[in-house]
Order: C-alpha cells, then sequence, then structure tokens
C-alpha cells in the first residue's frame, strides 16, 4: 500500500485546528465526517494559506462541489487561515479500511 500524504508527521497546532474544523464537513451520504471517513490525506498551512490534500469515496462524487465548499469554509473559519486551496488526489485511493475505528462504529461496521 502507497503510503498517505503525511502520515507519520506530526501537525502543527493550527493544523491540528483545521483537522478539528474539518470534522464537521459531513458526507451527507453517509452521514459521517470526512475526517473519520479517512479522506482527508494532509493538512499544510504556511502564514496564511491552508493546502487540504483529500480524495473522495468515489471519482465523480456529485457532492463534490459541495463537499469543496463546506470544507473551505471549515478550514478559513480557524483563526490565521485566510485562504484554503483543496489538493483533490486519486493515489492512494480511498477504501473502506481507511475509516477510522469511530467511523467504523458509527456505520455499524464491525470488525
Amino acid at each position: 500500500m502507497e503510503e498517505v500524504l503525511g502520515q507519520g508527521e506530526e501537525f502543527s497546532p493550527i493544523e491540528n485546528d483545521v483537522m478539528n474544523s474539518l470534522e464537521a464537513v459531513i458526507d451527507p451520504e453517509l452521514g459521517i465526517d470526512l475526517v473519520n471517513l479517512g479522506l482527508i490525506y494532509d493538512v499544510v498551512v504556511k502564514e496564511k494559506d491552508c493546502l487540504i490534500t483529500m480524495t473522495l469515496t468515489t471519482m465523480g462524487c456529485p457532492l463534490s462541489n459541495l463537499l469543496a465548499e463546506q470544507i473551505t469554509e471549515a478550514a478559513e473559519s480557524v483563526e490565521g487561515i485566510e485562504n484554503c486551496q483543496i489538493n483533490l488526489v486519486w493515489q492512494p485511493a480511498w477504501n473502506p479500511s481507511m475509516i477510522s475505528r469511530f467511523g467504523k462504529i458509527s456505520l455499524g461496521i464491525h470488525g
């Protein structure tokens, strides 16, 4: 399996704040936030700019524009962030094993 971007690197306090704010962005089809679904691969903040590297559960997701708006709004709500860009990637491809333990419990997935 390819290494997830940012894996193993510590987030700065402001990057943690962005990740926490992204927990408010809910996938409307699954009812779980994007962080616990494992869709957010990395957050990098430089000065007042934020770059979020993420994926979607499927290519051609009809909700991608709505989610992008909500992600940008959530990131820019963090004090010190003025601009947010989204880097949408397809590698590594998302799969259900990327869902957090909390997300799996919320979805009724056992094991």
